[in-house]
């Protein structure tokens, strides 16, 4: 039961990616990582994204699957970590043979570490 448990985590640790691996591939200029904010809500209303993130709401995501890259890796976020898009919008990543991974503590880890963000877009 306990191997069970541990291949359950280690599956579900899989599919987050760590905020300084996110930053460190922007400050080296690493284009093979796209950022996605997916929070399905206006500009005005978002506020601010990670800075050079690219707004696909989440809802939009599998019609406009077509834009994107297949050769990228893709970073998905939400408003936090507790709500789903960025678990739907993986979730359509991955079903599409994308690479792909969620924010670990999504956009309101990001903040809480006073990591760079512009104004939404």
């Amino acid at each position: 039961m306990e191997t069970e448990k541990i291949d359950l985590l280690k599956t579900y640790l899989s599919l987050y990616i760590e905020h300084f691996k996110v930053l460190a591939a922007m400050q080296q200029g690493d284009d093979s990582l796209v950022v996605l904010d997916v929070r399905n809500a206006p500009a005005a209303v978002k506020e601010v994204q990670i800075k050079g993130a690219l707004p696909m709401p989440a809802k939009d995501l599998a019609a406009r699957i077509g834009e994107l890259d297949s050769t990228k890796t893709y970073v998905v976020y939400d408003w936090t970590g507790g709500t789903t898009l960025g678990k739907v919008a993986l979730l359509i990543l991955l079903s599409h043979g994308f690479k792909a991974f969620e924010l670990a503590g999504a956009l309101e880890g990001w903040r809480g570490m006073n990591l760079p963000v512009e104004p939404a877009k």
